[in-house]
């Protein structure tokens, strides 16, 4: 059995689906709404067991590369250094900025190779016959912030994303810490990166912690990144984006296989995880949490629920369940 294994509970019911006014189906998981002490709030499902928060960890990860020593030449570098992003011309060109300023190039990122996730971007490249590239990863920005760290710290950029380089050491004892829990477990990423697994409990409280660190903090200062430049943190038409342009001081950040986090300064924080790594019912719950958290339900709207289409049309619709719903 692999060290991922194991980790997913079976919890109550998030959200639900409804089509053409039934209910057809559940998406299940956990959620917990952390007040602004970091103390729980709400739950529902077992949210001190470990998850792999995928790149719902890159924020705080993003502060280890600080604390490593790399200093950004502008905040934009560091809001791409904690994304997924789209592959748009903008995203790539300034990872590629970043490297050249590293004195590397692409071929050092340790990605793998993709398309873009734009889909404009995308249709563009297959008709002309493009090739997948590293600097189109959505992960590409976290590595290079990564290979910039390893640079400013005089460590080996040969072998950075092995559990035992000092970068990788560094942010397994940063995700810790910033969590106040022990790491539960470490496996190997999507992207090619070490992955570390932490309860949801643990995942907000840590995302929490950067937006109420003190200003001219490494945490402080990735929150601040992250919020100042949303495109550079997903790209349009992304949830985590749309979400962080329209609540002042909201830190999200999405994650594969159902995940994600939000954390406001002055209100607190929210993750889930849901069971089956669906997307789709994702926001709906994340903004139930926000709306304990005290943010007005018209500016959550636009994801407050996910059309369900079906034949052309819009046959039903995805929302949190009541028990989620404050």
């Amino acid at each position: 059995m692999s060290a991922a294994e194991g980790l997913w509970p079976v919890n109550p019911v998030l959200a639900e689906v409804w089509r053409s006014g039934f209910l057809e189906s559940v998406h299940r998981g956990a959620v917990v709404v952390l007040d602004a002490d970091g103390d729980v709030l709400f739950c529902a499902g077992d949210v001190h067991r470990p998850i792999l928060p995928r790149s719902s960890n890159k924020p705080v990860q993003a502060s280890a590369l600080l604390a490593a020593g790399w200093v950004p030449r502008f905040p934009e570098e560091l809001a791409i250094a904690a994304a997924s992003h789209n592959g748009e011309d903008a995203h790539r060109d300034l990872v590629a900025a970043m490297l050249d300023a590293a004195g590397l190039g692409p071929d050092h990122l340790g990605c793998p190779q993709a398309l873009p996730l734009h889909e404009p971007t995308r249709a563009g490249w297959l008709s002309a016959g493009r090739a997948p590239e590293r600097l189109a990863m959505n992960c590409s920005g976290k590595h290079a912030g990564m290979l910039s760290a390893c640079v400013a710290a005089g460590w080996p950029t040969e072998g950075y994303l092995d559990p035992e380089h000092p970068l990788q050491e560094s942010i397994a004892v940063r995700l810790g810490a910033a969590s106040g829990e022990p790491v539960g477990a470490v496996v190997v990423d999507g992207c090619g990166a070490p992955q570390h697994a932490l309860s949801l409990t643990g995942l907000a409280r840590g995302v929490l912690g950067l937006v109420c660190a003190p200003a001219g903090s490494p945490e402080r200062a990735v929150a601040d990144a992250m919020r100042a430049h949303p495109w550079l943190v997903a790209g349009t038409g992304r949830e985590d984006t749309g979400l962080m342009t329209a609540v002042d001081g909201l830190l999200v950040k999405g994650g594969a296989d159902g995940v994600h986090v939000a954390a406001l300064p002055d209100g607190g924080a929210v993750a889930l995880k849901l069971d089956d790594g669906g997307d789709r019912g994702r926001t709906p719950v994340l903004t139930a949490g926000l709306r304990r958290l005290g943010v007005p339900a018209e500016r959550l709207a636009p994801w407050s629920l996910v059309p369900v289409s079906g034949g052309g049309s819009t046959v039903g619709e995805v929302r949190a369940a009541p028990s989620v719903c404050p």
